[in-house]
């Protein structure tokens, strides 16, 4: 079974002439432990795909089913509780608190979810030792680099131990050594950890960490590309798919 998977999925902004089809009958699967990324030009209605696949918009039909559960059909807290231990988001500007530590940042869900605060800061501690953090647990965002705070971010997202992680652009806020690190960061995670991630990008060399890429144009699908395993082929594979799917 498809751990994600949608079904006719359309979301419509506005009515009448002034409606703008922000995805057209999305159909796609994506399977436990896939690390799937999402391409198209801007506008095309990657965010919003992402945003409906974890609860945070509801479409205008079609359905989004999280491991067999339609989003539909849940009452709201277990919709929220679903978001809450089932799915980790990465954002493009961390969204990290200032005044927290590290540590603080990366056990606020679990935190917040009524775990014992030693609980949640072993936890957070075990997730940020993980990522090359485990000397900067005390540090606050602005004591940290662009990419320590995504790696503060991405500890966050898992700290709950949740299947899925949805990342918007989760590199475009950082130079391209950086960017790279994390891609490969999350990669890993897929891999080693057995979590599906999807993630949205514009960058074709970031693209190429993943799986499979799935390309959007107008709010379709139209064309989804499998890579092949550990090829330094797959950054140019990428490049020329977005030429011909059209940027």
């Amino acid at each position: 079974m498809s751990l994600v998977q949608t079904q006719n999925l359309t979301k419509i902004y506005g009515s009448g002439s002034t409606a703008v089809t922000a995805l057209d009958h999305v159909n796609i699967k994506i399977h436990d432990g896939e690390f799937v990324a999402i391409m198209g030009p801007s506008g095309c209605g990657k965010s919003t795909l992402l945003h409906l696949l974890g609860g945070l918009d509801t479409p205008s039909s079609g359905k989004v089913f999280i491991d067999g559960a339609s989003l539909a059909e849940m009452r709201d807290d277990r919709l929220t509780e679903l978001r809450r231990r089932r799915i980790g988001f990465i954002f493009q500007f961390f969204n990290l608190i200032p005044v927290l530590t590290a540590s603080e940042n990366a056990a606020l869900p679990v935190t917040l979810d009524g775990l014992k605060p030693a609980e949640a800061a072993a936890k957070a501690k075990e997730w940020l030792a993980r990522f090359g953090l485990g000397e900067r647990l005390s540090s606050r965002p602005d004591q940290l680099s662009g990419g320590e705070q995504q790696r503060v971010a991405i500890a966050r997202a898992l700290v709950a131990e949740p299947s899925l992680i949805l990342a918007d652009e989760p590199t475009g806020n950082l130079d391209t050594r950086s960017g790279d690190e994390i891609a490969g960061l999350l990669r890993s995670v897929s891999k080693q950890y057995n979590r599906t991630i999807i993630m949205v990008t514009h960058d074709p060399r970031i693209a190429a960490y993943s799986d499979r890429i799935i390309f959007l144009k107008d709010g379709k699908v139209v064309d989804e590309t499998l890579l092949e395993k550990k090829s330094n082929r797959n950054a140019q594979i990428v490049a020329d798919r977005v030429k011909e799917v059209g940027d």
